[in-house]
C-alpha cells in the first residue's frame, strides 16, 4: 500500500558534519535603519542551489572588521566591494582590525530560526497553499550543509516548535494514539513517520508529536496581508522600535532570541507571525519618547495595532507553535492586557506543544531546548501571577509540571559586542532578574496552594478557633523560604546596587521584583490577620491569647510600613522602565493590605494610624504616578490603578462603626501576665523566632523584658544597607498590648513609624 498523498512532507536532508570554523549567521546591531532593507532581504537569502557559494567572500576566515563584531556572515554580492550589512548599516567594510579571542558557551548552535530561502515572487501563493518539500538532492554543497549546521532554514525543517509550515500537537499517554503502538511505526532517519493523520514526530523514547501541515487551518490565507497591514500601521519606524523592545523590555523579559529576531525582519518582516511582530511593536511604543528618532514624531495607530494583534492571535491558535506563547505573553504584558481567560489558553496552548515538558534529552536543536525553557517558565510566571492578582485556581500544578530550573546555557548565547561591558552586565543582570522572579513565583505558588485554595481555606475554616494556630504554624516554612531567598538576591539586584547609583538615570526594571517580593509577604499576611477574626467558642472565654494577637498584627503592620517605604524611594529610573504584568495589582494591594487592618483594628487610635499612612500612601502613588509617566498608555497606568483601589477600599471603611478606645493599662497588666507564661516562639512551634534583624523575616521575636511596646526605632526598623530601603525586619517586641500611634519622620526620602 503506497503512502497517502493527503499530507505532504518534507524529505529528510543530509547533514555534513560541523566544519573546524563554521562561519556564523545572525545580525547583532539593532541600530540598522530601513535604507537597503530590500537590498539586504535579498542579499542574506540563501539557496538550494549551488550558485549562492559565489556569493560568499573567498577570504571566508577573514570577515570584514564591523562583521566580525557582530559575529555575523560576512556576505558580498558578485561585483560588489563592500558585504551586503556594511551597505545595509551605511558603513565603510575594513579589514583594519586583528580578530578578537573567540568567547564561547556550550551552546553554540542557539540561533533561531537563521537564513531562510530567498523570499520568491510567489512566496505569498506558497504560505496559502500546501508547502513545497525540499529535495534532498539540493543540499550536497557546503554552504547549504553549514548553514543546516548553524540554524538555517533547512535546520528550521528539524526544529519543532517553530517549522514555518507545520505546527506540533503533543500526544499524551491518554490519546487515542496507544503509546506501545506508536513504537511499531517505522521512524526514518529525521525521527518521523508518515501517517494519514500526519507526521509522527518522536523526541524521546517517551514523548512523540504529531505534526500537522498550517495551510489547511483557519485564517491562514490571511497571514501575509495581516502581517502587512502591521507593518504598514507602524512604517517607517519598525526599525526603531525593535531597538526600543530590545533595549528596554528584552533584557528583562528574555523569550525571545534577539539576534535571529533582527536577522529575520531584515531579510523581510513577512517572515514573523502576525502577532509576535504587533506584540513587539505594541509594548515598544509605551517608550516612544525615549527615542530621539521618534520622541517628536505622531504615534502609530495603537488601537488598531492592538486590533490586529487580537484578530491574528485568535487565528494562530488554530496552528500553535512557540511564537503563539510569545505572542500572547508579550500582549499579557499591556498596561490593560491582562486577563485572566487569555492566560488560561496559554497554558492550554503551552500544553499542546508539550512545554510542561522535560526537553532536556530531546532530539531537537539545543536553542530551541533553550527556547523552550524560557518559555515554559515565562508561561508559569503568568499563570502563578495571574492567579493572585485575579484571584483564580491555578491551572499549573506541581504533580504535572518536568520543567527544569533554567541555566546560563540557556539563555542566548552572545546578545552583545565583546567589548561591550555595559551591555554584557545589562544581559547578565536580565539573566538574574528573570530567574530570580521565576524562583518568588514558586514561592508564591507554595503561599496560594497552602493557604488559598478551596480545601486550604476550608481546612482553616473548619478548625474554628484553632484555625490561627493552624495558620501560624504553616506559614513558618514559608516565610523562611521567603527570608532565604531575598536574603540570597544577587548584589546586583539589590535596591541601592552600585550599578543602580552609578547609572542613576539609566533604566532599572529592579522595582517590579521587590514589589513582587511584598506582595508575595502581604498576600501570606493578609491569611493571617484573617485568621484572627475566626468566631469565639460558646463559652464567650477569649480563645486567642491577646499577646499573639498583637504579635501578629505587630509583624503585619511592619510588613506594610516597609512596603510603603519601598514605594516611597522608587526613583524616575525606575518607574519609567519595564513593569511585570502584575506590579499594577501589586501596587495595589499595599493599600487593601492598609485597609484589612484598618478595619481590623482593635481600637480608635490604631485604626487613625493607619488612616493617616494610607493617606501618605495615596500621596506617594500620587507622586509616582507622575514621575513615571511615559506617555498615553505607559507606566502611570500601574500607580492611576492602586490609587483607584485605594479609593474603593477606603471608600468602603466609611460604613465602619466607631471604634472604642483601648484602655492601655488594663490590656498592659494583662497582658504582661500572659507574656510571662510562655514565649510565642515556645507555645507556637517557633513562628516568630527568626528573622530578628534578617532580611526576609516576619520580623517578630519572643518578649523582650517588660514594659510597654518597643519602636520600630534601634532594634527593630532596622535600614538594611544592601536593601536600600527600611525592611522592618527583626522588630523588637516588648510585653504588653497598646494601640500605636504615628510620628512619620523624613530622612533621606524615607519614612519610620514608632508605636507610641
Amino acid at each position: 500500500m503506497s503512502p497517502p498523498t493527503g499530507i505532504p512532507r518534507t524529505a529528510p536532508i543530509p547533514i555534513a558534519s560541523r566544519r573546524p570554523h563554521p562561519v556564523e549567521s545572525s545580525i547583532e546591531n539593532p541600530t540598522g535603519v530601513t535604507n537597503g532593507r530590500a537590498q539586504l532581504s535579498t542579499s542574506m537569502s540563501s539557496s538550494t542551489s549551488g550558485d549562492s557559494v559565489s556569493n560568499i567572500r573567498s577570504r571566508r576566515d577573514r570577515p570584514c572588521d564591523a562583521c566580525r563584531r557582530r559575529k555575523s556572515r560576512c556576505v558580498v554580492n558578485e561585483g560588489q566591494t563592500s558585504c551586503v550589512l556594511c551597505q545595509f548599516h551605511i558603513q565603510d567594510c575594513t579589514f583594519v582590525q586583528s580578530p578578537q579571542p573567540r568567547k564561547r558557551k556550550l551552546n553554540t548552535e542557539g540561533k533561531e530560526e537563521s537564513v531562510a530561502k530567498r523570499r520568491s515572487p510567489d512566496r505569498d501563493d506558497r504560505r496559502r497553499g500546501p508547502p513545497e518539500s525540499i529535495s534532498s538532492t539540493g543540499a550536497t554543497n557546503s554552504l547549504i550543509e553549514d548553514m543546516a549546521n548553524i540554524g538555517g532554514p533547512i535546520q528550521l525543517k528539524r526544529t519543532l516548535g517553530l517549522q514555518n509550515d507545520r505546527y506540533s500537537q503533543y500526544i499524551g499517554p491518554t490519546t487515542d494514539f496507544e503509546p506501545s503502538l506508536i513504537d511499531l511505526s517505522p521512524f526514518d532517519p529525521q525521527d518521523e513517520s508518515l501517517l494519514s493523520r500526519g507526521t509522527l514526530r518522536k523526541v524521546s523514547d517517551l514523548e512523540t508529536f504529531l505534526m500537522l501541515p498550517d495551510y489547511n487551518t483557519p485564517g491562514h490565507e490571511h497571514e501575509v496581508d495581516d502581517v502587512d497591514a502591521i507593518e504598514n500601521i507602524v512604517s517607517p519606524h519598525g526599525p526603531a522600535l525593535l531597538e526600543l523592545y530590545f533595549r528596554i523590555i528584552h533584557p528583562n523579559f528574555p523569550i525571545l532570541q534577539k539576534a535571529v529576531f533582527f536577522e529575520k525582519y531584515n531579510r523581510s518582516y513577512q517572515e514573523f507571525s502576525p502577532p509576535i511582530l504587533a506584540a513587539v511593536y505594541i509594548l515598544a511604543i509605551n517608550w516612544w519618547d525615549h527615542s530621539d528618532e521618534l520622541a517628536n514624531l505622531p504615534k502609530p495607530d495603537l488601537r488598531e495595532l492592538e486590533r490586529l494583534a487580537r484578530v491574528t492571535l485568535a487565528d494562530c491558535m488554530y496552528r500553535p507553535k512557540l511564537s503563539t506563547v510569545q505572542a500572547g505573553l508579550l500582549l499579557s504584558q499591556r498596561p490593560e492586557g491582562d486577563q485572566w481567560a487569555p492566560t488560561a489558553q496559554l497554558v492550554a496552548i503551552g500544553q499542546e506543544l508539550g512545554l510542561h515538558l522535560d526537553c532536556s534529552g530531546w532530539k531537537i536543536p539545543p536553542w530551541e531546548r533553550g527556547l523552550r525553557k524560557r518559555l515554559a517558565w515565562a508561561l508559569y510566571m503568568q499563570d502563578k501571577w495571574g492567579s493572585l492578582v485575579h484571584g483564580r485556581p491555578s491551572h499549573i500544578f506541581t504533580s504535572n509540571w518536568a520543567v527544569q530550573p533554567l541555566s546560563e546555557h540557556d539563555f542566548p548565547d552572545v546578545e552583545f559586542d565583546e567589548g561591550d561591558s555595559i551591555g554584557s552586565a545589562e544581559y547578565e543582570r536580565g539573566r538574574l532578574l528573570f530567574t530570580q522572579t521565576i524562583n518568588l513565583s514558586q514561592i508564591l505558588a507554595e503561599v496560594l496552594d497552602t493557604f488559598y485554595t478551596l480545601q486550604a481555606m476550608a481546612t482553616v475554616n473548619s478548625a474554628g478557633p484553632q484555625g490561627t494556630h493552624l495558620v501560624l504554624q504553616l506559614a513558618k516554612p514559608v516565610q523562611l523560604k521567603l527570608k532565604d531567598w531575598f536574603a540570597g538576591l544577587p548584589a546586583c539586584l539589590r535596591m541601592d546596587s552600585a550599578s543602580n547609583v552609578q547609572n542613576a538615570n539609566k533604566l532599572s526594571s529592579t522595582g517590579f521584583l521587590h514589589l513582587a517580593y511584598f506582595a508575595t509577604e502581604i498576600t501570606l499576611h493578609r491569611r493571617i490577620i484573617r485568621s484572627l477574626s475566626m468566631p469565639a467558642s460558646t463559652d464567650s472565654k477569649p480563645t486567642l491569647d491577646p499577646y499573639i494577637l498583637h504579635i501578629c498584627r505587630s509583624a503585619a503592620k511592619t510588613r506594610l510600613i516597609s512596603a510603603m517605604d519601598f514605594v516611597n524611594r522608587l526613583t524616575s529610573s525606575h518607574l519609567r522602565s519595564f513593569w511585570y504584568f502584575a506590579s499594577k495589582t501589586n501596587f495595589a494591594l499595599i493599600g487593601t493590605f492598609g485597609s484589612l487592618l484598618w478595619a481590623t483594628a482593635p481600637g480608635r487610635e490604631e485604626a487613625e494610624w493607619y488612616r493617616r499612612r494610607l493617606g501618605e500612601y495615596r500621596w506617594t502613588l500620587g507622586v509616582s504616578c507622575k514621575g513615571g509617566a511615559s506617555g498615553e498608555g505607559g507606566n502611570q497606568r500601574l500607580t492611576e490603578f492602586a490609587m483607584g483601589m485605594l479609593d474603593t477600599s477606603t471608600g468602603l471603611l466609611k460604613a465602619l462603626p466607631e471604634k472604642p478606645v483601648l484602655s492601655r493599662v488594663g490590656s498592659e497588666s494583662d497582658n504582661l501576665s500572659r507574656g510571662r507564661q510562655r514565649s510565642f516562639a515556645e507555645g507556637y512551634n517557633g513562628f516568630g523566632s527568626f528573622g530578628t534583624g534578617a532580611a526576609g523575616g516576619f520580623g517578630i521575636g519572643p518578649p523582650r523584658g517588660e514594659g510597654s511596646v518597643g519602636s520600630f526605632g534601634d532594634s527593630g526598623h532596622v535600614r538594611d544597607g544592601e536593601n536600600g530601603y527600611s525592611n522592618g525586619h527583626g522588630l523588637g517586641i516588648r510585653s504588653g498590648l497598646a494601640s500605636p500611634s504615628t510620628s512619620v519622620s523624613s530622612s533621606g526620602g524615607s519614612q519610620e513609624a514608632s508605636m507610641a
